[in-house]
């Protein structure tokens, strides 16, 4: 996955990924041919979008028994519900993960990847959420890295899939936890980030709720703090000023050049902007939009005041 931002080309967008280590723009070409990961941190990220429609963002599968990976839509077609046409939908086995545990069909291969230790986590957000949540094994670092949380703790770890998404539904019930934030909860939150005690408070206090929890469920737990990385330190920072993005990533033409990143969530400088407050938003819009790229485009004017006062 040692691979530059492409300086120009057409690519349906398929968001930004964590699976190499670091945040990098997925982007499969519509010409054909192979997923690009693109590295975004410290780089120019000049790009036009074409249109207003949603393509199809391709399906995971299988690598081996216990990893999977991305794969672009062959035909670059556009969406239908969910992000996909029919024919990658069809051949999603992965899409069965989410009601493994609820009964239905099962594909071996998804079988074969849920046998495997999974790991249950608590993951804080900026503005003190705090949810429940699951990671197979060779996942347990990428898929906190993509959340876009500021502080996260490994709960247990657990036999196979199907135990723990159990303990992920009986925490929810007990504890009242949610399984999901909302991305523009994200950035709203990241923008009005002020003080990181309440976060850390907030975080404390899920953590000894929902050992006790599973100790009463007789649950062995090993509390294993998460490492953030690096490239989202500044997001992380409340003293680094920002403002929101006062444009929609999803139209017309940007110019932006990555400081940080947490999740999908950037803070980016604009051409010329030096005076100016870096910006906030989220990549992660950009999921099924066709874009070209090249350094010819740049972002419109913009002149707003700090999300910090």
């Amino acid at each position: 996955m040692d691979q530059a931002l492409p300086a120009s080309g057409t690519y349906v967008c398929h968001g930004i990924t964590w699976a190499s280590g670091d945040p990098r723009l997925l982007l499969a070409p519509v010409t054909g041919g192979p997923l690009v990961y693109a590295p975004v941190t410290g780089r120019r990220l000049g790009y036009q979008v074409c249109g207003a429609g949603r393509w199809c963002t391709g399906r995971y599968r299988f690598a081996d028994r216990v990893r999977v990976e991305a794969v672009a839509c062959p035909d670059r077609v556009l969406a239908e519900a969910g992000g996909q046409c029919a024919a990658c939908t069809g051949r999603d086995d992965f899409r069965f993960a989410h009601r493994f545990h609820s009964g239905g069909h099962v594909p071996d291969a998804l079988a074969a990847y849920m046998a495997q230790p999974h790991w249950l986590y608590l993951a804080t957000f900026a503005d003190s959420t705090t949810k429940i949540g699951t990671a197979a094994e060779p996942r347990k670092g990428s898929r906190l890295d993509e959340q876009g949380t500021l502080i996260a703790t490994y709960l247990a770890r657990s036999p196979d899939g199907r135990a723990v998404r159990f303990l992920e539904d009986a925490l929810t019930r007990r504890l009242g936890l949610t399984q999901t934030v909302r991305a523009a909860a994200k950035l709203t939150a990241l923008a009005e980030l002020r003080d990181l005690a309440p976060a850390r408070a907030a975080h404390q206090q899920h953590l000894g709720r929902a050992t006790e929890a599973l100790s009463s469920l007789n649950v062995p737990t090993t509390p294993e703090p998460w490492t953030p990385p690096g490239e989202g330190d500044l997001l992380r920072t409340p003293g680094t000023e920002r403002a929101l993005y006062p444009h929609d990533p999803r139209a017309g033409e940007h110019g932006l050049t990555v400081l940080s990143c947490l999740g999908s969530q950037i803070l980016a400088t604009l051409d010329g902007d030096g005076e100016q407050l870096p910006y906030l938003l989220d990549l992660g819009a950009l999921k099924g939009r066709r874009i070209v790229l090249g350094a010819q485009f740049s972002s419109p004017a913009a002149a707003v005041q700090s999300a910090l006062f």
